[in-house]
């Protein structure tokens, strides 16, 4: 694993993106259908809200360990309704130009997300769908297990210890360092300054992507 100084100008085979917080912003959106819900279930909504970034609805739920509560069947509903509230869902700065400008079979989306609430939403926020997705159908744990970034790696042929990962939240964080891909991390939709040992990148207009003659990708700073 590259020391977080070297990510710039590092070779990759593959560049590896989360969805929410990474490469577009739902948190309102979320927020709300969550906010519902566990009012709904008597579950503090102050506590509660923080915790559900970056996972699975159905881990999310099956974490809290409420009595009588089918998880598969919560987890159906929140996704209904995530897809029907899309108001306020928006590109990560830059990051649709950004990922039109990579080569096609060079970049996947990991996301906690269900297929057809990531293609929602990417379609709301103007984000392009990848050849290679991975979502939360596809693994039987979800992040901070690796499987996903791993899969992906494997959908795309190459090894994940030749990808860079672009994530925001502690889930993801902790499935890209246990998969051994480099990490790249992004803050755009943070509030405020995050303390962390890797490269952190506010805005997709501050980079860009260079193709070597081999085909290898490499981020700069612009």
């Amino acid at each position: 694993m590259a020391t977080p100084e070297s990510v710039f100008n590092l070779p990759y085979r593959a560049f590896l993106f989360d969805m929410d917080g990474t490469i577009l912003t739902s948190i309102a959106a979320a927020e709300r259908v969550w906010t519902t819900w566990a009012v709904r279930h008597g579950v503090d909504v102050e506590r509660f809200l923080p915790t559900i970034h970056g996972a699975r609805a159905i881990d999310t739920i099956q974490r809290l360990a409420l009595p009588g509560v089918d998880a598969e069947a919560e987890a159906a509903w929140i996704t209904a309704a995530e897809i029907e509230d899309v108001e306020g869902v928006e590109e990560v700065a830059g990051a649709a130009s950004f990922l039109k400008s990579l080569p096609a079979h060079q970049w996947a989306i990991v996301t906690s997300a269900p297929r057809t609430l990531a293609l929602r939403r990417m379609a709301a926020a103007g984000i392009p769908e990848p050849d290679v997705m991975v979502t939360a159908e596809d693994v039987s744990q979800g992040k901070p297990d690796p499987a996903g970034y791993r899969l992906a790696a494997r959908r795309l042929g190459v090894e994940i210890t030749d990808c860079l990962v672009f994530e925001d939240a502690t889930v993801g964080i902790l499935a890209a360092e246990a998969a051994g891909a480099d990490l790249m991390i992004v803050t755009a939709t943070h509030e405020g300054p995050i303390e962390t040992a890797y490269v952190t990148l506010a805005s997709y207009d501050r980079v860009g992507v260079r193709v070597d003659a081999d085909g290898l990708v490499r981020l700069h700073p612009i």
